[in-house]
């Protein structure tokens, strides 16, 4: 079997991210403490564990090692639905580095830092990928279990390269690094294709299949291979090999086509046809073995195809003579694909287990938060409805002194409606417990501003610092902007101020009644005896007592007690209706694909609250008949009465100590809830400023991300300057003019690498001696440019001549040109000749004497000396 080259990809490489911290944190704040709790963050935690093995150390290419990757991967998908992932919510900042990026002299290699999910996903998948591609390439291809091993991992690798092909710029909303963008994922998906495809023509081949079939595969490859080289040769970001690979395998794959399909001709008597196919697939392997030699050797195929072409030439020659058709006029060989790329579903994972299985998705949790805001808000208003109701029925009675009224008979005595009243108020503490109230509502109001403050200022403090960046930077600081990303923040911060406006409001209303009512309040938590001698003498109802009114209004009061006792059970029994909405989302997410919450929920919510509705309804209607009955009979009652001053007074006081009462209960119930918001405010407000920290902690963390890229890239840039061009008199001078021009450095300030030496001048005819009358004689005139002299003559050398000494931008340092022997108008001393010669042990520039005895004339020896300004 021929021995061929296949491509592996590299991994990207993720830097380190602590994924348990933010989750637990979200998970404390969102779901209540308790065994579910404690189980989710265990969940997170082992997430974390999961990351650290997967992407924190080198993988084997082994199964085990993809089956962690898949694992991961698998997670991640089922953590997507289940956390609110952004920038202004669940911030977590993915760092990942260019696979294809080797770096650079100053810096590292490009990377890439998004606060996304799905581009975690992505490049957790395209490691999947180049796993799969690294354990393809590892395979043994001598045998079958191999073969097949092979062709699986590709046809996975070429899957999962499509899949971020088609998902990837969704899923991060922004430019990617260019190993995962659709280009060049698509391009590594057609390359593993390829790969499978060859797989499969090998597997053919050992099996000894018909050639018609194998010829049909290897075209096929070739075709794959070659759309994959027109795809490459644009993708200055592959490593270089590749493109050589593609190519030399897109010839190979020709000539094994052409050859098995000129043994399919041979067995149907085609000689000729033979012979063409051999000679085209012979062309294509000398391709192969003259431009591509490093990269594959097609040294077996060639002999083999070769071999064929010389016997079938033979036995055309001499036997067959059958015309030899040209390569354009040979029918083109079919194609059989056995291949596709393996579709990327979830789980991916044989050892799949949700780590999350018990949470709801988000869609679900943020349907169930609607839900809960519609069920609080019909509960709400049914129980308002009622305690207004309530409050209604107290006024009117209190105004009508009622049923005070019809219980003085003595005209000396507390009515025994009013004792019960001050014993309530007693019982509740009175004043002091108002007192206490209003005392600690500013110091939970200040409390409540102070976090949202605090948290919006630490958002203003991010959002200059980005804004000073991006006016530093300009297009470079490419990110969200601040402003942008914290619009749902500050908008949710707005609505907490008018929260908190609105309940400053109430509370001033909450004084102002209390002031107003201060004093009775304060009468009724007096002792029974000085409460009696506050409250006036007279008996307006004396002479009433027993009469038909009386008994009327009696049993109208105690008919409307039992409504409001009525009303007190609906009120515990709206409280305590519960209903798990989660499995019915759940299902319609199931069934649907989507949540149609608003028609779920208004239909659900009139099956539980339809029947208790109806009954509050009932209650309210039958109180607003009991009141105006209660009105008729009163104001009979009013026209019965004795009128008198003292009469009047005493029930003026007695109303005043009913509506005393109510406000006393009313206020009581409105400083506890106003005590109750604030404290649970606290916390709302607490989560906020905890989401403001970490979105901005988050910020700060992509922020040196971005610095230090961008201090790599520019430190990446040159900074020096083009050299201008040099003046006039130079040029001049330079071709011959009579201006000498002193030769001026190259600039030092960027450092390059070291050029490479010029090819040396070949060695001079040493046919030409240098006497010592030729350093006395009189400098020969400087030859034109057009008629360069020849070096190790005596004539003089412009500048224009001699090596190509570079001199462009960046050169370290200028070299003065070595001239030779003859008399030089532009040398700075005798020591700088090195082209001359003389003989060992003589000082320069002395003649050297005869020798007294004749000697062999030297061989032509090279006489140019090492230079030591380039480094060998």
């Amino acid at each position: 079997m021929m021995a061929t080259t296949f491509v592996s990809v590299p991994f990207k490489k993720a830097s380190e991210v602590d994924m348990a911290k933010p989750l637990s944190k979200f998970i404390q704040a969102t779901y209540p403490s308790g065994d579910t709790q404690a189980e989710y963050v265990r969940a997170a935690e082992e997430l974390n564990s999961l990351r650290k093995n997967a992407l924190g150390r080198p993988l084997d290419k082994h199964d085990s090692s993809l089956e962690i990757l898949l694992r991961y991967y698998d997670q991640l998908c089922s953590i997507e639905p289940k956390f609110p992932f952004s920038e202004n919510q669940l911030c977590l900042t993915f760092t990942w580095k260019d696979a294809f990026d080797k770096g650079s002299l100053f810096g590292g290699s490009v990377k890439l830092a998004l606060a996304s999910l799905g581009y975690e996903k992505s490049c957790v998948l395209f490691n999947v990928g180049a796993l799969a591609s690294q354990i393809a390439a590892e395979q043994n291809l001598e045998n079958d279990e191999g073969l097949k091993a092979a062709a699986k991992y590709y046809q996975l690798a070429s899957g999962v390269f499509q899949h971020i092909k088609d998902t990837v710029l969704s899923a991060l909303n922004r430019e990617p690094t260019m190993d995962i963008c659709p280009d060049t994922v698509g391009t590594l998906s057609l390359i593993m294709l390829a790969q499978a495809q060859e797989v499969f023509f090998l597997k053919a081949a050992a099996d000894k299949m018909k050639d018609a079939i194998i010829a049909k595969l290897a075209n096929q490859a070739a075709d794959y291979y070659g759309d994959a080289f027109k795809q490459c040769q644009y993708k200055e970001n592959l490593p270089k090999e590749v493109l050589p690979v593609l190519a030399a395998k897109h010839c190979m794959m020709q000539a094994n086509a052409e050859y098995h399909q000129s043994v399919l001709a041979k067995q149907q008597k085609k000689f000729g046809e033979e012979i063409g196919r051999l000679q085209h697939a012979s062309d294509s392997v000398k391709t192969v073995a003259s431009r591509y030699d490093e990269y594959i050797n097609v040294k077996d195929l060639s002999d083999k195809i070769a071999r064929a072409l010389t016997a079938a030439k033979k036995d055309n020659d001499f036997i067959y003579h059958d015309r030899v058709p040209d390569v354009k006029d040979l029918e083109p060989v079919g194609k059989a694909t056995l291949v596709k790329s393996t579709p990327v579903s979830h789980p991916m994972s044989q050892k799949y287990t949700d780590l999350f299985a018990k949470m709801v998705p988000l869609a679900v949790q943020q349907s169930l938060s609607i839900y809960n805001q519609r069920r609080a808000d019909l509960v709400n208003r049914l129980i308002g409805q009622m305690r207004e109701s309530t409050n209604l029925a107290n006024g009117v009675l209190a105004s009508l002194n009622l049923p005070a009224a019809i219980e003085d008979v003595s005209g000396d005595s507390i009515p025994q409606s009013i004792l019960e009243k001050s014993k309530v108020v007693a019982q509740k503490g009175g004043l002091q417990t108002i007192d206490q109230f209003m005392r600690d509502l500013p110091e939970l109001l200040q409390r409540n501003r102070e976090i949202l403050d605090e948290a919006l200022k630490i958002l203003d403090q991010e959002e200059v610092s980005d804004h000073e960046l991006k006016a530093k930077f300009k297009e470079r600081w490419k990110r969200t902007p601040s402003s942008e990303l914290y619009k749902p923040l500050r908008a949710e911060g707005a609505n907490f101020r008018t929260t908190l406006d609105r309940a400053v409001q109430a509370d001033q209303v909450v004084r102002e009644r209390y002031a107003a009512h201060r004093e009775v309040i304060a009468l009724l938590c007096k002792p029974e005896a000085e409460l009696n001698a506050a409250i006036p003498s007279g008996n307006p109802t004396k002479s009433l007592q027993g009469s038909e009114v009386i008994m009327l209004l009696k049993t109208l009061l105690a008919s409307l007690n039992e409504v409001k006792k009525e009303r007190e059970t609906f009120e515990n029994d709206i409280k305590s209706v519960q209903f798990d909405m989660s499995s019915r989302f759940l299902t319609a997410l199931a069934q649907d694909g989507a949540i149609s919450e608003e028609a779920i929920s208004v239909t659900e919510l009139d099956r539980l609250y339809g029947g208790h509705t109806e009954s509050v309804q009932q209650n309210l209607k039958k109180q607003e008949e009991l009141l105006a009955k209660i009105q008729a009979a009163h104001e009979e009652f009013s026209k019965s009465t004795q009128s008198n001053t003292d009469a009047n007074q005493r029930e003026e006081m007695l109303k005043k100590l009913a509506a005393g009462h109510d406000q006393f209960v009313e206020l009581v119930a409105n400083l506890n809830e106003g005590t109750k918001f604030y404290n649970g405010f606290t916390e709302i407000l607490l989560k906020f400023q905890t989401k403001c920290s970490d979105i901005v902690f988050a910020r700060k963390t992509e922020r040196d991300e971005l610095l230090k890229d961008l201090q790599q890239s520019i430190a990446r840039e040159p900074s020096a300057p083009n050299i201008p061009a040099a003046p006039a008199y130079q040029i001049a001078a330079s071709v011959g003019g009579t201006t000498p021009a002193v030769p001026t450095p190259a600039p030092r300030s960027v450092f390059q690498p070291k050029p490479q030496p010029p090819a040396r001048p070949p060695p001079p005819s040493v046919g030409a001696t240098f006497p010592a009358a030729a350093l006395a004689a009189d400098p020969a005139p400087a030859p034109s440019a057009s008629m360069p002299a020849s070096v190790g003559g005596v004539g003089m050398l412009s500048q224009a001549q001699g090596p190509p000494y570079p001199s462009y931008q960046g050169y370290p340092g200028f070299y003065p040109m070595p001239m030779p022997m003859a008399y030089n108008q532009y040398a700075y001393g005798q020591y700088n000749m090195p082209y001359m010669y003389h003989p060992p042990g003589q000082p320069p520039f002395q003649t050297a004497q005869p020798p007294q005895q004749p000697q062999q004339p030297q061989q032509p020896r090279y006489p140019y000396p090492q230079q030591q300004f380039y480094q060998q």
